[in-house]
């Protein structure tokens, strides 16, 4: 190999890690500051074209995660990376140690935790991406803005009422939800609760997760 040779290989491989290491950094964190649960998320196109929320998360020992919730047209499917995770799949109850997977099909209520004494780490995909990364966004802004964890009722029936054709969560019942959220809405309006964008969860804060393009070396 001469030294041309091996500097352009050089170079070459260079710019494939820094597209990796970009790639790695490019990313949506979301803390919860209550639970302590993290997740790390960014959007990336697949081989077909369609696009996928890549999710790194974690939550402390024995914490609980998301409350009972839908996905009405996202597919979730993970990894455990560490720890026990413990979620419920509709009527179904499971656990699954480190190195086990999981899958939460579109449609199908579902909440999860952390079932053991460790770390619960996780490496997932939701196929496809839709709202999810806003959605959650726009939830944890308005958790975090709670200093009891007790969320507005103001901006959080703004954040699920708008989501209500992609996500849901089961608590209130959504015939409730139904009745009672556009009240809440318009009293909200009323009061002033959604003036300009400066609010937990105002759709104008919640961009979501940024777009990633794929490497491939």
């Amino acid at each position: 190999m001469s030294f041309l040779e091996d500097a352009s290989l050089t170079h070459i491989e260079r710019l494939s890690m820094n597209r990796q290491n970009e790639s790695r950094d490019n990313f949506l964190r979301l803390e919860n500051r209550h639970t302590g649960e993290v997740l790390r998320l960014r959007r990336e196109r697949d081989a077909g074209g369609q696009i996928v929320l890549t999710i790194e998360g974690s939550l402390p020992p024995h914490a609980s995660g998301p409350p009972v919730h839908v996905h009405f047209r996202e597919r979730e499917e993970g990894s455990v990376k560490g720890g026990t995770l413990g979620a419920r799949v509709g009527k179904e109850k499971i656990v699954v140690p480190a190195g086990g997977t999981a899958t939460f099909p579109a449609g199908v209520v579902h909440t999860w935790w952390n079932a053991g004494e460790d770390l619960l780490e996780l490496n997932g995909r939701v196929i496809p991406a839709v709202d999810l990364d806003r959605y959650l966004q726009a939830v944890f802004t308005v958790l975090n803005a709670s200093a009891s964890g007790r969320p507005s009722i103001f901006y959080l029936a703004h954040v699920l009422w708008r989501h209500r054709h992609t996500q849901a969560m089961m608590v209130p019942p959504p015939a409730i939800q139904r009745i009672v959220f556009p009240v809440v809405l318009l009293v909200g309006r009323i009061l002033g609760k959604y003036r300009g964008d400066n609010w937990p969860g105002s759709p104008a804060s919640c961009t979501g997760a940024p777009e990633v393009e794929a490497v491939n070396v």
